[in-house]
């Protein structure tokens, strides 16, 4: 008879690199998303692990790590004999740290299969994050003990070209008194980040004699670069100095919507936080929707006109419903208001026929928009499935070029609960440092759940129709883009930025600081 053994578990350690979850190597999210049970360090930020959650098995269990490497060796190991893949993941590199090859040598004297899947060194990456290129001789090391640091080393790496350590923010002082103790000149050049490769990374630079006071203030893990590549961080810095660096940005979008701003803002170091000001309802009675799918089917319409991604989803939402798909659009033409509205309609197969090439708008839809010729077009009927609060700019122009519109309400707008209290507050005092609007509805529905934004807040709206609500809900117009799309106000919302900082820095100290020029740009100047 055939036993029924358990199949043997694994074990991964795993380096999660210095924080930011794009450094995770590909090897790393393999073996993360494949985990049973993953035991993270708690220098592991919690961003990363948000990202390592949110993609990992819907049973996957989390658990800090404690206690000695032999008691995170046991827990790994019993997991590992239950049949599991164990992880567990550590800041930086896993052989980095001495604790991590005690847990690795531990679970060597087993039978039990385990890898080592390498990460980005905390003290190297931070580095280059930065701006501090480790040039010459280059030394870096993840530091998890200081009295067992050999500072005469350090000193000798310090002489042949570039040191970078990764250490917690409590022994920065003793590393300062070690190095003055070998001989290291107090006149080094030194640079010291936080929260290195995260959303709030700050370095300050200063000499070996003065950077525990000019560090002051910051906690956790930092890494400190000493040598020659410190003075080429005022060229070199990329990561502090991306054009949003820092801007705690408003999205009035729900996640769904907003994912496509976000990762932008995100690009350009911005921290976007999305309130939702709109939810979708289906219609309040469906007879509309029933009729114009079956008309779609029966080639009642020429043309399917989308202006929004929840209106092809709802069309969608309804073909699912009745056992219908992409084949059933043959012969109907296909036109979107823009591309984010064309890119839903790809993502079920199809090309739409006409995307606006100018302002992505219900005119410019209009000024592509062939009129309805009896020979050409046999068929003169078009569907226009839409919002129920939706202007009648669209319909009307269409009449005019002489094709029948059926406008259907395809789902209704409701105005969406107000954000928490902590957000109403940030809204109105001035937490936020720009706002985004991408069209009249969430001005209006921002300002009715949770306030007007305050005088201090960059507001850029995405075209000449919300910047109008806008003015007229009493808010400062200073970001538009020439075209009407998302990637485009971000983008408006970052050259804003790059202006702001450019005219403040020409300007001279006193004039600067009495300044009443705008945003979060203007405050670090002052």
């Amino acid at each position: 008879m055939i036993g029924t053994r358990k199949p043997a578990g694994r074990i991964a350690f795993v380096g999660a690199g210095p924080g930011d979850p794009g450094l995770l190597t590909r090897r790393a999210h393999d073996a993360l998303v494949d985990a049973d049970q993953v035991v993270y360090d708690r220098s592991v930020p919690e961003a990363l692990l948000t990202v390592v959650k949110a993609e990992a098995k819907e049973d996957a269990q989390f658990t800090p790590a404690e206690g000695a490497p032999g008691d995170v060796a046991k827990v790994l190991l019993s997991a590992a004999r239950s049949g599991l893949s164990a992880v567990h993941l550590v800041a930086g590199d896993p052989f980095g740290h001495d604790s991590v090859v005690k847990e690795v040598q531990a679970v060597a004297r087993t039978a039990v299969h385990f890898e080592v899947v390498p990460g980005v060194g905390q003290a190297e990456g931070v580095a280059t994050y930065a701006g501090v290129p480790l040039s010459g001789v280059r030394t870096a090391a993840d530091v998890d003990d200081v009295t067992a640091m050999d500072f005469e080393a350090l000193a000798a790496a310090v002489s042949r070209g570039s040191l970078a350590l990764a250490v917690d923010a409590g022994d920065l002082a003793a590393i300062r008194d070690g190095l003055l103790a070998v001989g290291v000149d107090g006149s080094t050049a030194v640079a010291v980040t936080g929260d290195g490769t995260g959303e709030t990374q700050y370095t300050t630079t200063s000499t070996v004699d003065s950077f525990v006071a000019a560090a002051l203030g910051f906690t956790g893990r930092v890494v400190l670069t000493l040598g020659a590549g410190v003075p080429h961080r005022d060229k070199l810095s990329w990561w502090e100095n991306r054009p949003l660096y820092g801007w705690k940005v408003l999205v009035p979008r729900t996640k769904e919507q907003a994912g496509v701003m976000s990762a932008r803002l995100r690009e350009y170091g911005a921290i976007p936080c999305e309130v939702p000001t709109i939810a979708v309802e289906p219609p309040r009675t469906p007879a509309q929707m029933e009729r114009a799918v079956k008309g779609l089917v029966d080639g009642r319409y020429a043309w399917v006109i989308f202006t929004s991604v929840n209106a092809v989803r709802a069309v969608w939402e309804k073909f699912g419903e009745h056992g219908l798909d992409a084949r059933h659009f043959g012969g109907v033409k296909i036109a979107c208001i823009g591309e984010a509205t064309a890119d839903a309609v790809r993502a079920f197969g199809i090309q739409p026929e006409l995307i606006p090439s100018g302002e992505q708008s219900s005119e410019g839809l209009l000024a592509e928009f062939s009129p309805h010729d009896e020979i050409l077009d046999p068929v003169g009927r078009v569907l226009l499935p839409r919002a129920d609060i939706a202007t009648e700019t669209l319909a009307a122009g269409l009449t005019e070029r002489g094709w029948e519109v059926d406008d259907v309400t395809a789902y209704r707008t409701v105005r969406a609960a107000p954000p928490p209290a902590e957000i109403r507050d940030a809204i109105k005092s001035g937490g936020f440092d720009a706002v985004l609007f991408t069209s009249s509805s969430t001005v209006r529905n921002l300002v009715g759940i949770a306030g007007k934004p305050h005088a201090r807040t960059v507001v850029a709206v995405i075209g000449p129709k919300t910047a109008e609500t806008a003015t007229e809900f009493g808010l400062r117009v200073d970001a538009q883009p020439a075209h009407a799309s998302v990637p485009d106000l971000v983008e408006a919302l970052a050259s804003y930025a790059v202006e702001l900082r450019e005219k403040l820095a020409a300007m001279p100290a006193k004039q600067r600081r009495g300044s009443k020029v705008q945003g979060p740009t203007a405050l670090r100047f002052r």
